[in-house]
């Protein structure tokens, strides 16, 4: 799947993949402060943006994009920055291709499957939520944005996460509304996207430490906890775990300066 992309900076190569609902657009600020130091791709991960759509979506087909992406752009080895889903994807692809990976930054995402996970509860209802909430519009009563946020607050009492969501709003030629991601195929997928690793694989052998880790957590956030640090060790024995203070799963937007801090940090010292 050739996956939509926007390539800013110069230097060593840095692929971002943005998290779930979420798409490349939402990570240009963080991008044009790395743009110094790095040549940044930022996809769109499918039914995400402006790429394909399509109605699976497993890590196998986000690795296997994401492999296609590296060929088609003669990228050898990059650097991969990825948030929640995209993190993700990039702990997936870095087990099926480590000789590809430069270093790898994990945002506030766990390896562990958090559909079997039963602390994972306040997630799982937070998402489908999310997926009810965009489900339900009804885009033949929609003339503005804001008809879409008053329809979605009856499921989804949340101004904040509806107003990340509406980035995803799309007016065609005739001024209608419609989602740009594949709500449906998200829905169907939901469990796909949730899950995580079997801790059972991963021994001293097959460990990944050719490569540094960084994992950076939200203070305010659940997604990683205290006790997923077992199963990221067992993987990346020799990663970093940075927690950025006040801040919630969305840590880049809400604390883009202490994000940016600590990729400079693990990357130059």
């Amino acid at each position: 799947m050739q996956l939509n992309y926007k390539r800013i900076g110069s230097g060593s190569p840095l692929i971002i993949l943005h998290g779930l609902y979420g798409m490349s657009d939402n990570w240009l600020t963080i991008a044009k402060q790395l743009a110094d130091h790095f040549e940044i791709f930022l996809i769109d991960q499918r039914n995400h943006g402006a790429s394909p759509h399509s109605e699976s979506q497993t890590y196998t087909d986000m690795v296997d994009d994401l492999k296609e992406f590296f060929e088609k752009h003669d990228i050898e080895k990059a650097s991969i920055l990825g948030h929640s889903m995209g993190g993700k994807t990039a702990m997936f692809f870095a087990t099926a291709h480590p000789e590809r990976i430069s270093r790898l930054i994990i945002a506030d995402i766990s390896p562990k499957s958090y559909v079997a996970d039963k602390h994972a509860a306040p997630q799982l209802e937070m998402h489908s939520k999310i997926i009810n909430a965009m489900l339900s519009v009804d885009f033949t009563q929609v003339k503005s944005r804001r008809d879409v946020a008053l329809q979605m607050e009856t499921i989804l009492p949340n101004k904040r996460i509806i107003q990340f969501l509406l980035k995803n709003l799309k007016k065609n030629e005739d001024n209608h509304f419609s989602w740009q991601l594949n709500i449906n195929a998200i829905k169907n997928n939901v469990n796909n996207i949730l899950e995580g690793f079997d801790e059972k694989k991963f021994n001293e052998s097959n460990a990944l430490t050719n490569f540094p880790v960084l994992f950076l957590r939200g203070e305010n956030s659940d997604y990683i906890q205290d006790n997923d640090e077992i199963l990221i060790r067992k993987i990346f024995p020799y990663a970093d775990i940075v927690t950025i203070f006040d801040a919630g799963h969305w840590l880049h937007a809400e604390q883009p300066q202490a994000f940016h801090s600590a990729i400079m940090d693990f990357v130059f010292n």
